[in-house]
This record gives C-alpha cells, structure tokens and sequence, in this order.
C-alpha cells in the first residue's frame, strides 16, 4: 500500500490537486497558441483521451491575446506557459485557470511580484517550473546544473512568494535525465507540504519518453511522492496521456482499467498469443474497472496466472480453457476463446463497478 505524502490541496479550475485528489495527468498542446482553432482541435483531442489539465505555450503577446478565447470553448482546465515576458503572464491571468513561470527566465523579483499581484486578484494559482537547464545565475554559479541547484531554487522562489503573502502553489523540479528529476524531487519533498508536479523534461521520442518517465514518475509514485505529473514526448499528444496513465496504473497508484498479464513470448506457446493480446487490448480499452486479467500461452504459465486474475484464457494445443478466479467455465476451440473472454470482462466489469 502506497502511503502519499500529505499535501497541500490547490485547485487548477475545478481539478483538485495535492492532498486526497487523484493524481491528475497533463499534456500540453504544440500548435501556435493564436492559432485558436488548431489550439482547440488539440485540447479536444486531449480531453477525448483523458487529459485532465491542458498547458499552452505563450511566448508572444498575441497567444496571450487569444487564450480568452480558447478558455471560452473549452471545459478543462488551461494552464499559461510563461518565460521570459512577465507581461504575459499579466495578460493571460485574466483567463486562465493557472500561471506557469520559469523563475530561471523570468528575471527580476520585481516581475514577480506583478505574477502574483495578478494571480491574486483571480485566486488562480502559480507553478513555479524550476529546469535544470535554465537555473538563474546565482544557483548555477554555485551549485552547477545538479538537482541541488534545482532545490535551492525552487526553495527561494517558494520562499519569496510566501513572503508576498501567496500560498496557492505547486512545484515542478525537472531535468532532462531521471537521475537528477528523482533526486531533487526526493530532496525537496520533505521541506514543504506543496503539491508536486512531476515531469522529466526533453525525455525525447515515444520510447524514450517512456521508459526515461516510467522509471522516474514510477520511482517517486512508490515513494508516495506526486499530485500531477506530465509525460514529455517528442510525438502525438494522445501518447502522453496514455503513457501517463499506464505508469499511474501500473505503479499501483490508480486502481483504473485492465492489468493484462501476457507471457513472454517462447517455445512452449500453443497459440498466436502476440495477435490474441492485440485483440484482447483493442476490444476491452473501454473497460474501467480494475480487474486482473490473464492471457497465457502454455499450460505451464496458464494454471499458476489463472488462480489469480479475475479473468483468464489458457491455452493450449488447437483449444483453451476460460477461467473466473481460477474456477473454469468454458472449454472451447481456440477461434472461440477471446469472444468468450472479453464477454466474461465485461460481465465482471459491470459487477464491479
């Protein structure tokens, strides 16, 4: 059992974050943010797959112009990304449901200052978004790139915005590689009691976003450390939500759809079982409930795995064996065996929920 961290509740819109909330998954969109219509095809797109917040980048004064827009066509929350113009970041908290700012670009305390006048007056809240790559001089100079630069960073700033009476905060603590993200993470986490937003950044194409945010976001959601987190890929944005919520599923942290254990691929396999997973995962992707189910190839891995999952296929020469908590309730010719799985999924899906 995976005992979070307690943390401080904020809200981005109307998603919870920190404290009992569920751990919500953010992407963020790649058009021109005043191409409004093609800004909106994204979010949609997102929101379709499960996006629960959605951050838009605003580097010049007509994406901030347009955000009011956007935010009127949309029903998630939207987060305005902010470096370097702190103007920006005045103009899009008119309509946003949160600022993100870089303190490493954002320059003198002065412009934060205004960041915060302008949050406050919406009651929206701050991400203070410390990158490894982009610390200011001072943590640099001293500390170098390291995940030691990164905390004193991010304490200072969190420090300077509760001096300024702002309390509605969450922080992120990304570096490109995962060593230093899960070191600064684990650094900080013990000195406050703001919500994390967890992230590698630049973690570069599909596979090695995946596997780079599987063994970082996984470690520091085992150490119950986390209240939202974003999955950087260099590639479609449907990807960064499904990989999100595998690694929240998988890590143990969402009891949400399908675990589906499969045995690796050997030469006791009796049965196409790469073209019987494939199949079994397109027709049950809809399935919420959260059931342990088993598609094994071999009597020698089928029987242990059955006694377990709630449902199960075992096969083995030309037929295979469909089971309920280890109990079996059909033996049928093996172009039968998955129809019959995925109707029993189902029936005990609705059980469940």
């Amino acid at each position: 059992m995976i005992t979070r961290y307690p943390t401080k509740k904020i809200y981005v819109g109307d998603v919870a974050i920190g404290g009992d909330a569920p751990i919500s998954v953010q992407s963020m969109t790649y058009s021109k943010t005043h191409d409004i219509q093609e800004t909106l095809e994204q979010i949609k797109r997102l929101h379709f797959v499960g996006c629960d917040i959605v951050r838009v980048a605003v580097p010049k004064m007509e994406d901030a112009l347009a955000l009011k827009e956007i935010k009127s066509q949309i029903s998630i929350p939207l987060i305005a990304d902010i470096h370097f113009d702190y103007k920006l970041a005045l103009i899009a908290a008119q309509s946003v449901d949160c600022i993100r700012f870089n303190p490493g670009n954002i320059g003198e305390k002065s412009r934060i200052k205004e960041i915060v006048k302008a949050c406050e007056e919406r009651s929206i809240p701050i991400r203070i978004g410390v990158n490894a790559g982009s610390l200011e001089k001072e943590f640099e100079d001293r500390y170098g790139a390291t995940a030691e630069g990164m905390v004193a960073s991010a304490e200072y700033n969190i420090k300077f915005l509760e001096d300024l009476g702002f309390e509605d905060i969450k922080v992120s603590l990304k570096a490109s590689d995962v060593e230093r993200t899960v070191e600064a993470y684990r650094m900080l986490r013990p000195k406050n009691n703001y919500p994390f937003h967890l992230g590698v950044t630049e973690a570069g194409t599909i596979f090695h976003a995946t596997v780079k945010s599987a063994i970082g976001l996984g470690a520091l959601l085992l150490d119950g450390i986390g209240d939202t987190m974003r999955v950087s890929i260099t590639g479609e944005l449907e990807e960064e939500i499904r990989v999100g919520r595998a690694i929240l599923k998988d890590s143990g942290v969402a009891k949400e759809g399908l675990n589906i254990i499969s045995c690796p691929t050997c030469g006791r396999i009796e049965a196409d079982l790469v073209k019987a997973v494939a199949e079994v995962e397109e027709r049950t992707k809809h399935i919420k409930a959260p059931l342990d189910v088993s598609v094994m190839g071999c009597v020698v891995n089928a029987i242990g795995e059955a006694k377990h999952a709630d449902v199960a296929i075992a096969y083995g020469k030309g037929k295979g064996l469909v089971m309920l908590k280890g109990e079996v309730v059909a033996n049928l010719d093996e172009k039968d065996l998955v129809d019959r799985f995925v109707l029993e999924v189902e029936k005990m899906a609705k059980e469940v929920q």
